[in-house]
């Protein structure tokens, strides 16, 4: 018989949870712990287990997002299109909403299953029916109503787009994202040298102009304890870069990148640009199986436009991957035209949502969900 457990912390997990079968860091209690010491303050992690008779066959984390537009929306322009937006949202997506995965990465991180064991059907029948447990939940103890449930980030080919029938029935409507960009690592590419070969001579010349920029800074990697005392400005520089978004649905805790470190040890890597010993800028990495996730980063905007900073992170970041022989860079979501210059891809993926009130309200929901994360006109960049 299945069924499943509703957690609220990671203390409460089976001691077979990190048994499933999936390399995903993101679903294990390692990253798990770490978020749930220093999540941002609109987002709580809960837990589903889903057993077949007492054996555990599947996992999900749903976060229980809250969503308000003085969050959401940080120095945004005046403009009354993004006003028009703004009450959009505050009319129809603030409060409370359950994801099923990771809202502060790209990428299907919210479940995994044994195939072998269960089916997808009945795995997210049992994924549904813990959002409504979890949802009444919530309304009992502290009276507030799921307004938006959403299951995220799922590439085009992943077979949960099988299961299309579940999410109608649920009245989940799929929506498309941006993309997120990727770079696959060349086999010919055993070092850095070879992947700047491999560009093509336009995209040389502009590598090597950006490194030269560069030459005021020296990079290193940060230990635990550097990152402890470091911390105040590295969370600044974090704020620089996320409140210049203008659209964004949390904040970091300011503790966040220690505890990563902490809990993830040589998985997690922060590293530093240094100017005259004071640190200016950084970027994260999660060393995810055979794949390097690119994770937050930080850095002056004045110092950026002077020093090509995030081009130059981009950079160092496909290095690593080089190095480590890492098949893929994922560079997630944003900024997908600099990203293509170094050699990323875009790679479509897809939400289901829905707002949990009226007809009407779901129709809107999916606009300002495509007003919030635009699929924009965007340059496709080729560099080798």
């Amino acid at each position: 018989m299945v069924h499943f457990k509703l957690y609220s912390s990671v203390d409460e997990l089976p001691k077979e949870w990190n048994v499933i079968p999936t390399d995903d860091i993101f679903l294990k209690t390692g990253f798990l712990s770490a978020l749930e010491k220093s999540s941002p303050s609109n987002i709580r992690s809960f837990y589903v287990g889903v057993f077949s008779s007492e054996t555990l066959v599947g996992i999900a984390v749903l976060q229980r997002v809250e969503l308000y537009a003085e969050d959401i929306f940080r120095n945004a322009q005046r403009h009354w299109l993004k006003n028009l937006g703004k009450d959009l949202v505050s009319a129809i997506a603030k409060g409370n909403a359950i994801i099923v995965g990771n809202l502060m990465h790209t990428g299907q991180h919210g479940f995994s299953f044994a195939s072998e064991a269960i089916s997808q059907e009945a795995f997210l029948d049992s994924i549904v029916a813990a959002i409504a447990q979890l949802s009444s939940q919530i309304k009992t103890q502290i009276g507030k109503k799921i307004r938006v449930v959403a299951f995220k980030d799922y590439f085009e080919n992943d077979p949960i787009h099988s299961s299309a029938a579940l999410f109608q029935s649920q009245n989940l409507y799929k929506v498309q994202m941006q993309p997120n960009m990727m770079l696959s690592i060349a086999p010919e590419w055993t070092s850095p040298p070879d992947y700047v070969l491999a560009f093509n001579k336009k995209y040389r010349r502009r590598y090597t102009t950006a490194r030269k920029k560069l030459n005021p800074f020296t990079a290193r990697e940060l230990s635990l304890e550097q990152i402890k005392t470091h911390q105040e400005t590295i969370y600044d520089l974090y704020e620089s870069v996320s409140d210049n978004a203008g659209v964004n649905s949390f904040k970091l805790h300011p503790h966040h990148f220690y505890e990563l470190k902490s809990h993830l040890n040589e998985s997690f890597k922060l590293f530093g640009y240094f100017k005259d010993e004071q640190l200016v800028g950084f970027y994260t990495l999660i060393l995810n199986g055979i794949h390097l996730e690119t994770y937050f980063l930080g850095y002056h905007q004045q110092l950026q436009h002077e020093h090509h900073m995030y081009l130059n992170m981009l950079y160092d970041m496909a290095f690593f991957g080089i190095t480590q022989q890492f098949k893929t860079v994922i560079f997630a979501r944003t900024a997908m035209e600099i990203k293509s210059s170094i050699g990323a891809k875009p790679h479509v993926m897809d939400v289901y949502l829905k707002h949990t009130h009226t007809f009407f309200a779901n129709r809107i929901l999916k606009l300002i969900v495509k007003y919030m994360n635009p699929v924009k006109d965007w340059e496709e960049r080729h560099p080798f």
